[in-house]
C-alpha cells in the first residue's frame, strides 16, 4: 500500500492547472442560481410595472450547466438555446409581460413557454433591475460618450428600509388615556409597527406609543389625537425617508470631461454600439458642431426617464415624435439608436461579470441570433 502524501508535498492547485488541467465546471441547482442572480441585481430595484425574476421553472430538481444570455427571446433565439443545450435562458426583456390566459401552440409567446418546458429550460428576466444597478445597462451605455462622470437621473432607494409606512408617529399617554386611544388607533387601516414602552415624562409614569402609518392613515391618527389637546401637544411626526442607494437608479446624467461636438458624439456612439447609422435631431439654435458637455441617457425607450432633464443631449433607443419635438424646441439634441441597440451590446460585458459573480461554476454563452428586428431597407 502506498504511503499517503504529506500535505506539504502535494502539488498546489494552481500548479496543477498550470500543467494544463483546467478547473472542472460544476452544475448549479436552479434555485441556487436564481438566488445568485438576484444577489447580482435585486429584483426589488426593477420598476413597479415590470415583470422580473424567474418566469418559467421546469419541475425540480433542475440543474444548470449552461446559462444562455439574450436581449430578446424570440422563437429563433429559443431554437438556438435548444440546440446549444441551455438549461436557463436569461432574457433581458421579459418574454412574459402581460398575463397569459392559456398556454397553447397558438401564439409565439405561448409557444416559447411550451418549448421551454418541453426542453427543461428555465427563463429568467432582470430587465429594469439591470437598468438601475451601477454595473448595469445604463452604465455600459455611458461608455459610448467618452470620458465622463455620471449620476442616476432617478435614484433608487433602499427597498427594505423602512419596511412599512411613510411616517412614524410617537406620543405619550397616561394609563387613563392609553386603552381608549389604542383601541381607536387599531381600527385605522394601514397602521403597522405599533409598539408601547414605559416612559417617565415630567416625573409622571406614562407610556410611549410609536407606530408607522401611511400618509392616508396619518390624517386619521392626527385627527384622533387632536381630540385630546394634551396628547396632541406631546405628538411627534417623523417622515420615514428611505436612504438612497449610491450610483443606483434609472437613467444617467453624464458630464463629459471635455466638451466635444455633437458630430463627434454621434461617431463615438456609433462606434460603441457598432452601428452604421443612428438618427439625430439637432436642438433649436444648435448645429452638429455645437459642444456637448452634459448628456442624459436611458437605454431602451427613454422618454419618461429623460423628460424635463436639462442637458445638451438626450441619448436613448427610441422616443415618440412629439417628445423629440419638445426636446428640440428646448435646445436639446437627440440621438436615437433603436430600442434594443442600446441594450444588446451589454450582454458581452454581462457574461464576463456573471462569470466572476458565479465563480465560473457554469458555462455562460451569448446568443448569436438575437438581433434588432428593425433594419434600413
Amino acid at each position: 500500500m502506498p504511503l499517503p502524501v504529506p500535505p506539504l508535498l502535494r502539488p498546489p492547485l494552481h500548479r496543477v492547472r498550470a500543467l494544463g488541467r483546467p478547473p472542472v465546471r460544476a452544475l448549479m441547482n436552479l434555485r441556487e442560481l436564481v438566488s445568485a442572480l438576484n444577489d447580482f441585481a435585486s429584483p426589488a430595484l426593477a420598476e413597479s410595472w415590470d415583470n422580473v425574476g424567474l418566469l418559467v421553472e421546469p419541475s425540480p430538481p433542475h440543474t444548470v450547466n449552461t446559462l444562455f444570455l439574450t436581449n430578446d427571446l424570440t422563437e429563433e433565439v429559443m431554437e438556438e438555446a435548444v440546440q446549444k443545450k441551455a438549461d436557463l435562458i436569461l432574457s433581458y426583456h421579459p418574454p412574459i409581460f402581460t398575463p397569459l390566459k392559456r398556454v397553447t401552440w397558438k401564439t409565439w409567446k405561448e409557444r416559447l413557454v411550451v418549448r421551454a418546458l418541453e426542453n427543461r429550460i428555465g427563463i429568467y428576466s432582470p430587465h429594469t433591475a439591470y437598468d438601475a444597478i451601477p454595473h448595469g445597462v445604463n452604465n455600459w451605455l455611458t461608455k459610448g460618450l467618452g470620458p465622463c462622470t455620471s449620476v442616476p437621473l432617478h435614484p433608487s432607494t433602499a427597498p427594505s428600509s423602512p419596511a412599512e409606512g411613510t411616517h412614524r408617529v410617537e406620543f405619550c399617554a397616561d394609563a387613563e388615556q392609553l386603552d381608549a386611544v389604542l383601541s381607536k388607533i387599531k381600527d385605522i387601516p394601514e397602521i403597522s409597527c405599533l409598539t408601547t414602552l414605559p416612559a417617565r415624562v415630567e416625573g409622571e409614569e406614562q407610556t410611549r406609543v410609536s407606530l408607522n402609518c401611511s400618509q392616508k392613515a396619518l390624517l386619521e391618527v392626527v385627527a384622533l389625537l387632536s381630540q385630546n389637546s394634551l396628547l396632541y401637544h406631546k405628538t411627534e411626526i417623523l417622515l420615514l425617508q428611505k436612504p438612497l442607494l449610491p450610483h443606483t437608479g434609472m437613467g444617467r446624467l453624464c458630464t463629459l470631461r471635455e466638451p466635444v461636438s455633437l458630430s463627434a458624439i454621434v461617431e463615438r456612439v456609433k462606434g460603441h454600439l457598432q452601428l452604421p447609422h443612428v438618427r439625430v435631431a439637432v436642438g433649436a439654435g444648435r448645429t452638429l458642431e455645437s459642444p456637448v458637455k452634459k448628456a442624459a441617457l436611458c437605454a431602451g425607450s427613454g422618454s419618461s426617464v429623460l423628460k424635463g432633464t436639462e442637458a445638451d443631449l438626450y441619448l436613448t433607443g427610441e422616443m415618440s415624435h412629439h417628445d423629440v419635438l419638445d426636446a428640440v424646441a428646448n435646445g436639446i439634441s437627440v440621438i436615437l439608436c433603436e430600442h434594443s441597440n442600446t441594450e444588446r451590446g451589454f450582454l458581452s460585458e454581462l457574461r464576463d461579470a456573471l462569470a466572476v459573480h458565479l465563480q465560473n461554476n457554469i458555462n455562460i454563452i451569448v446568443s448569436e441570433t438575437d438581433r434588432d428586428p428593425l433594419q434600413v431597407a
